[in-house]
């Protein structure tokens, strides 16, 4: 601390400081500031009165904190009028001036958070043409259950900042948010209540109006809410080490898997092949309805993507747990879907995107019929690959696979960008040729032209590797991936982060004698982390998710813009562990052990386990307010939500890290 009292440090342009010990939020959404009166003898300490409010904060400096300076904070907050109010508080913390904030809430707003080119409408930062109604704001605020961590970052010039809370406190819900104050001057917020504003999204491009619940205060009443701050240096990155000390601050508890890794494979391989498996052709469908009564066959849908939400490595995942427990049946299923999607390429020699039951082989979600997603393709071949090696270690000899995996490789060699490196983010259906560059979606070939290299002893793949995994380094740099799934445009998502995390660590393990394939794998999984949730969402008692007791530490948002937990991030467990042993880091270790056990919820035990039936596994626990109440639970079994648990269940039981959890 130093003087004037509020200020935390000096910035290049302005300073960063408490403005106020609390602002009260009243009915009219005013904030009205509760300044601090000058205590000399005690600088760490702000008090205040006005508005019927007094204010005491204390600021405790944490020791030994590596990156910087840390307090942790307690406001106490007691109503003196003589009459019930109506109020919230807001906490800010303001930076100095800068033309780039940085914003990032982890999980839900990553800078402007929606890039001008993206087509998907969810929030976006802007100074300029602000339009609440189609969700671009200069300044935001949310419900502490949408973000991983709830937590705010932004810089100045000079350097960075973070404040961060618990999802709950003494006045319920709370909040995070951040605004540009005076032009230039980012400013952080905490908010008890919550506050969602300027306008609520609910996953659609229609937001719905703001939500900005208050507390009644009673004469007398008084409570105080416990937070944290954070000094940062001036590296983007620096984030990363504020979260890492928050995860590893809460005590390692029981895990919260329902059963051990053999049965949770079990249980995913009998799923997949009972409820997704269709023989007439063999495909692995989509989703199958829990509601089989009601529904019937008119609730799966009848298609198959070839990868990323269904298709091959989930066929490839039940084929290793088939041939390792020796069900023949569940082998030829498996083995029959993937010679159905290799025999059926597209006229450019790579792998269709789709197939439908109604339309057949379609390019996919990709809103053109001509444009194949760069990551759905990369997914299916490097898995497609991985097969291929697991059969040939068993004796079975499977051409078609083979054909398959070299036609892609050589339509992402030809889609390279000879100027920069890049893979193409999308190909065309005709010639296979690369159609643009923007996004990070080639990152997914990465990995497959890693592996072919010694599989074919074609040297050419690495090299192409090589140049891509240069190419994108700016993205992960940037703390900004984007493009992954088919259905989110330009989004950043934690699919992209999967993805950079495969990428960069089977570039490290191919030569890396700089140390810069590890560097950047390192911090992509720091990137990825930020998706993860790092605590237990609390839910009402009377909500599915609460009667079952689902604990979210270890879950992933999906998306900023699909604000939902989801599993995905168990398709990179085995290159997540085997970065944490290059690192010798046992914060990737503990997390890659929370994403397994929370996902070993909720694979249905038995036939009428949580209203589903034995193996099936839904793709969405709703943790917040979007698409659905929050509590709720999807109810549709997704192939590729068993076809991730299944996958990493097979690896897992294999690495010494995963032993006691079989």
């Amino acid at each position: 601390m130093t003087e004037p009292q509020g200020v935390l440090r000096a910035a290049t342009d302005g300073l960063v400081e408490l403005p106020y010990v609390v602002g009260v939020l009243n009915a009219a959404g005013e904030c009205l500031p509760v300044p601090v009166t000058p205590r000399p003898a005690d600088p760490s300490t702000l008090a205040g009165s006005a508005h019927g409010f007094t204010a005491v904060l204390r600021l405790n400096r944490a020791d030994d904190v590596s990156y910087g300076v840390s307090y942790d904070a307690e406001l106490d907050v007691r109503h003196e009028g003589p009459e019930p109010v109506a109020a919230g508080l807001r906490v800010e913390l303001r930076l100095g001036g800068t033309d780039d904030p940085g914003w990032l809430i982890p999980g839900a707003f990553y800078g402007e958070n929606r890039r001008p080119d993206c087509a998907r409408p969810y929030p976006r930062y802007a100074t300029d043409g602000e339009d609440p109604t189609g969700l671009t704001a200069s300044a935001w605020s949310f419900r502490a259950d949408r973000c991983a961590t709830p937590a705010v970052f932004a810089r100045d010039r000079r350097g960075g900042a973070a404040l961060a809370l618990a999802e709950t406190g003494p006045l319920g819900e709370q909040g995070v948010g951040f605004a540009l104050v005076d032009g230039e001057r980012p400013a952080l917020r905490l908010h008890a209540p919550y506050r969602e504003e300027p306008v609520t999204y609910y996953g659609s491009d229609t937001p719905r109006p703001a939500d900005t619940p208050l507390h009644t205060w009673q004469p007398g009443e008084e409570h105080t809410l416990r937070f944290t701050v954070h000094l940062l240096d001036a590296d983007p990155h620096a984030y990363a080490r504020v979260l890492r000390a928050l995860h590893q601050a809460v005590p390692e508890g029981k895990p919260a898997a329902w059963v051990g890794i053999d049965e949770a494979a079990a249980l995913s391989a009998e799923g997949l092949h009972r409820w997704h498996y269709r023989s007439d052709p063999p495909v692995l469908l989509e989703t199958a309805a829990f509601d089989r009564e009601a529904l019937g066959a008119s609730g799966d849908r009848q298609a198959m993507h070839v990868s990323w939400i269904s298709g091959v490595p989930y066929a490839h995942a039940l084929l290793l747990h088939a041939r390792r427990v020796g069900d023949t049946e569940q082998a030829a299923a498996a083995v029959a879907v993937i010679d159905h999607i290799c025999a059926h390429l597209t006229p450019g020699g790579t792998f269709w995107g789709q197939w439908s039951r109604s339309r057949g082989w379609s390019a996919g979600w990709t809103g053109d019929a001509d444009r194949l997603h760069a990551r759905t393709l990369g997914d299916a071949t490097l898995f497609t690959l991985r097969a291929l090696v697991a059969e040939r270690a068993l004796g079975h000899a499977h051409p078609s696979w083979e054909a398959a995996v070299r036609g892609n490789l050589a339509a992402a060699l030809a889609g390279q960008d000879p100027a920069t490196g890049r893979l193409a983010a999308a190909h065309d259906v005709h010639d296979g040729k690369g159609l643009d560059h923007e996004g990070a979606a080639g990152l997914a070939f990465v990995g497959a032209l890693v592996e072919a290299t010694e599989v074919f002893e074609e040297p050419a793949y690495l090299e192409a590797a090589r140049r891509a995994g240069a190419a994108f380094a700016d993205d992960v740099r940037s703390e900004f991936l984007c493009g992954a799934p088919e259905d989110v445009s330009l989004a950043p998502t934690s699919e992209d982060g999967y993805n950079a995390i495969i990428a960069y660590t089977l570039l490290h393990e191919s030569g890396d004698a700089e140390g810069q394939w590890l560097d950047l794998a390192r911090r992509a999984a720091d990137w990825t982390l930020t998706f993860r949730y790092t605590y237990d969402v609390h839910f009402d008692e009377h909500t599915f998710l609460a009667r079952y007791g689902f604990r979210t530490r270890g879950a992933d948002q999906a998306s900023p813009s699909n604000q939902h937990l989801h599993a995905f991030g168990l398709i990179c467990l085995p290159e997540f562990v085997r970065l944490a042993r290059h690192l010798d880091d046992t914060y990737y270790l503990r997390s890659t052990r929370e994403n397994l056990d929370c996902f070993r919820q909720f694979v249905a035990r038995a036939d009428g386990d949580f209203n589903a039936y034995r193996g099936m596994v839904s793709e969405r626990f709703y943790q917040t307010e979007c698409f659905q109440a929050k509590g709720m639970l999807l109810t549709l079994s997704h192939a590729w939500s068993a076809g991730v648990l299944l996958y990493a269940c097979e690896l897992a039981r294999e690495l010494p890290e995963f032993q006691e959890a079989l």
